[in-house]
């Protein structure tokens, strides 16, 4: 499952680059923090399984790039968007875009 995880990662984020899926994980464990930015970017802006590919990371390194993480103004609605379902799903924020809340 977290094979088929990695090669959707790589077809849908990083068709321009040459990463194998050693390459991924590696980016996704490293201690370095701007690669694991560069990852956590790329994934946001371009998985079409976004929350799945968010997983990727350990539960504490996710939670710390969703903290230190600001949406860039390029394309603002749309990241703010898609970042705002990761802050949803993963640290429990309060959903901001309307067309996805339960209404009662």
């Amino acid at each position: 499952m977290k094979k088929q995880r990695i090669k959707n990662i790589i077809k849908d984020c990083f068709w321009e680059y040459a990463f194998s899926e050693e390459d991924i994980l590696s980016l996704a464990k490293s201690k370095n923090k701007q690669e694991q930015m560069f990852l956590f970017s790329k994934i946001l802006e371009n998985s079409q399984e976004l929350i799945k590919s968010m997983k990727i990371f350990d539960k504490k390194d996710l939670e710390r790039l969703i903290k230190s993480y600001t949406v860039p103004t390029f394309k603002y609605e749309y990241m703010a968007r898609r970042f705002n379902i990761v802050e949803y799903y993963f640290l429990d924020k309060p959903l901001t875009i309307n067309e996805l809340k339960w209404v009662a």
